[in-house]
């Protein structure tokens, strides 16, 4: 059952992402057609927490909120995403698919060759959609959820219904890469792209060129533009692999979320996100909406990472 919306204050010095914070030694694995780059915190025995990033981002939106719950006996698995980091595939000959079912598979693969039968799920944007894909259709495999701009499980048709103009505007650049110019574009410009949707997207976060350089290297990835552009065009209509149709047809349906679940919203984000009376009902487990103030983008693991680390804590207790 939904509790009203909590509303958080966050100050914006240090909680807005000004704490410079930097992983240890990442690590490699082999899990499906990748090897994942990831980085870990935390005690090995204690309850599994993977947190998924999303684009343009990287494992470091979660840099600061890692450490508090390492602290708090989780084991924390921050994994770059298909296409970002020191992720990379097997065989050159493997499908640079960006569809979301694909990425959702990619979690759970990351689970077995880990051997981790089960884990809270944390992400945000492209994370937060792997991580509610996860919970809708293997609930046996996610413990708890949080997800940044709740309910994000989409359609290939879903996509095809044309929005009012000003809710199409937002969604610009998923136009632009439909177009060969909008690829050759993103390849061109990849940095100068990323940081303008980091300001669009939270126009409130006063991050540094430092801070903007760390997480852009992950863009250098050989296989980034590929799967950024696929990602989108397939929300278009373009072709996935036929091999994940029944999961794309199960998404359609829009599964209900049955986990126990937090969603958080900042209040300032500038992001296309719904507002929570259009996806609430979709968790039908124990359930509670945060919004987190004080300026708090599209980033908020990073731009709010007590907000975000405390949400995972609490849900666990649920």
């Amino acid at each position: 059952m939904c509790r009203s919306p909590v509303r958080y204050g966050i100050r914006l010095g240090g909680q807005n992402g000004s704490v410079s914070t930097s992983f240890g030694a990442l690590k490699q694995i082999d899990a499906g057609p990748l090897s994942v780059g990831y980085a870990e915190a935390g005690p090995a025995d204690g309850p599994a927490v993977l947190l998924l990033h999303g684009w343009p981002y990287d494992i470091h939106s979660f840099a600061a909120a890692s450490p508090v719950l390492a602290a708090a006996g989780y084991r924390v698995i921050i994994p770059f995403a298909r296409g970002y980091g020191t992720t990379r595939f097997l065989s050159g000959g493997t499908v640079r698919n960006g569809q979301q079912a694909v990425l959702a598979v990619d979690v759970i693969a990351l689970m077995d060759a880990l051997g981790i039968d089960r884990a809270i799920l944390g992400g945000f944007d492209w994370g937060g959609r792997s991580a509610d894909i996860v919970a809708a259709l293997w609930p046996d495999r996610c413990r708890a959820l949080v997800s940044v701009s709740g309910y994000l499980i989409g359609s290939q048709a879903a996509g095809a219904v044309p929005l009012p103009p000003r809710a199409e505007h937002v969604w610009w650049y998923q136009y632009y890469f439909a177009t060969d110019r909008g690829r050759a574009g993103y390849d061109k410009y990849r940095r100068e792209f990323s940081k303008l949707i980091w300001q669009l997207a939270s126009p409130q976060w006063a991050f540094d060129d430092a801070t903007f350089a760390r997480t852009a290297a992950a863009f250098d990835n050989p296989d980034h533009v590929a799967i950024v552009i696929h990602n989108y065009r397939w929300r278009l209509g373009a072709a996935g692999e036929p091999h994940y149709d029944d999961l794309e047809r199960r998404l359609a349906a829009f599964p209900a979320i049955a986990v126990p679940a937090i969603t958080l919203e900042g209040d300032a984000n500038g992001a296309p996100h719904a507002d929570v009376a259009a996806y609430a009902s979709k968790f039908t487990g124990k359930y509670e909406h945060r919004v987190i103030e004080g300026g708090i983008g599209h980033n908020l693991p990073q731009e709010a990472p007590q907000a975000f680390a405390q949400a995972v804590i609490d849900v666990d207790g649920y």
